[in-house]
């Protein structure tokens, strides 16, 4: 058998890494960036929390819009237009924190524009990715994405924070907005495969969108699943500083554990690339309810070392669980309903994470703390693990190397042999 080409020696795709591994590190650093310049400027974690819904809102309203622009028109260009766009707010913003007097309504609507310009870009992701890699390199492809993804959230805070300390966080901003401009112009000059789409009406594109998600068992139910370790994940950013604030480690271990998280995100991230399961959605979900280990140990106050081992290992399975999973969708859905469909997978994994946010106190109040983190983690545990019996979950196989699902035939096709 032939041997498949890396996807970075194909120069489309080498030069998309490039510019969204620059974006990725930059908008990386930016929340400790945002949050602190907010919050020295104001004073006022309400003024926080507005400042973050307002770049939350928008992105949620219109990611199904998102999708069928994305479906509608080629991704390259759409994505390339979203990247100008943040590349202006986001310098923006910079300049605003960096005149010294900064008015809290720019920056809230700047962060708007921004959220909605996202509610675009993100449906993109896939059909990038499809676009410029052959069949065959899509999981490489995809966990090379990946592993940049988990390298940015160790490299951004680190950056957030010389930058924070040096120059001020207005600088994070522009960095983040040099870094769309960089992509932008990498993405002027490749080129991205299309499949056009008839132009009908809005109604109809979403309909037809969401009849690809309904009629896949093992998309569907994966999305739930997917939703409720979302919802978990939440519970436990909510609730998991207190715990170690309070504890014997102090925000120290806090910190720890999420780099130790992020170390685990990257290395799920390099195994993924490096096999590929007959049963690549089950697999996938399997992995990704080692969710529930963590949570229910810091809910029973097991040893720190534990707990910290516990969620690496928690976000190697989250690692491995992305890049799996969108070469499975990318594979098995039709190329002109991609953005559209994946638009609903970010819908509904970002409706889950305000819901957490919003119960996690609620709970922990009446109940204290360690009941919602354990709930959390079981049902987050079960909903992921549950889907194995999903008839479409355990047929899905993954394609022979070098060939796709038909577009119009039915995902979930059972492997061969």
């Amino acid at each position: 058998m032939a041997s498949t080409a890396h996807p970075l020696r194909t120069r489309s795709f080498r030069l998309l890494f490039i510019g969204r591994s620059l974006s990725m590190l930059g908008d990386a650093a930016i929340p400790a960036a945002l949050t602190l310049a907010v919050y020295l400027a104001t004073g006022s974690t309400g003024a926080l929390a507005l400042v973050l819904a307002c770049a939350m809102v928008p992105k949620l309203l219109l990611l199904p819009l998102g999708g069928v622009v994305g479906d509608r028109f080629n991704a390259r260009t759409v994505a390339l237009t979203t990247d100008l766009v943040r590349c202006a707010t986001q310098l923006f913003v910079g300049a605003e924190l960096l005149s010294g007097t900064p008015a809290l309504w720019q920056i809230a609507l700047a962060e708007a524009v921004g959220g909605a310009a996202g509610a675009f870009a993100m449906p993109t992701s896939s059909p990038l990715i499809r676009g410029t890699v052959d069949e065959a390199g899509l999981l490489r492809a995809n966990s090379l994405m990946a592993v940049v993804s988990g390298a940015a959230r160790i490299g951004g805070p680190a950056v957030a924070g010389v930058l924070i300390l040096t120059a001020g966080p207005g600088w994070a901003f522009v960095l983040d907005g040099a870094s769309f401009a960089v992509s932008a112009a990498l993405l002027y000059v490749i080129r991205v495969r299309h499949v056009p789409i008839p132009r009908r009406s809005l109604f109809s594109d979403l309909k037809e969108g969401w009849t690809e998600v309904r009629s896949r068992d093992w998309y569907w139910t994966s999305l739930i699943a997917h939703a409720v370790w979302n919802g978990a994940s939440a519970t436990l950013m909510t609730l998991g500083p207190a715990l170690f604030l309070n504890g014997p480690g102090g925000k120290g271990s806090w910190v720890v554990l999420l780099q130790t998280g992020a170390v685990g995100l990257l290395l799920g991230s390099l195994v993924a690339g490096r096999i590929r399961p007959r049963r690549p959605v089950l697999a996938a979900n399997l992995a990704g309810s080692l969710y529930f280990l963590p949570l229910c140990l810091l809910a029973g106050h097991a040893p720190m070392a534990v707990s910290l081992a516990a969620y690496g290992i928690a976000m190697a399975g989250l690692g491995f669980l992305n890049p799996v999973w969108e070469t499975a969708v990318q594979s098995a859905i039709p190329a002109h309903t991609l953005a559209r469909v994946t638009s609903y997978d970010w819908l509904l994994s970002f409706a889950a994470m305000p819901l957490g946010y919003a119960l996690a106190p609620l709970a922990a109040s009446a109940w204290d703390a360690e009941i919602p983190l354990a709930v959390a983690g079981l049902v987050a545990g079960a909903a992921c693990a549950g889907t194995a019996a999903v008839p479409g979950v355990r047929r899905f196989g993954a394609p022979a190397p070098g060939k796709a699902h038909e577009a119009g035939a039915p995902a979930g096709t059972p492997a061969a042999g």
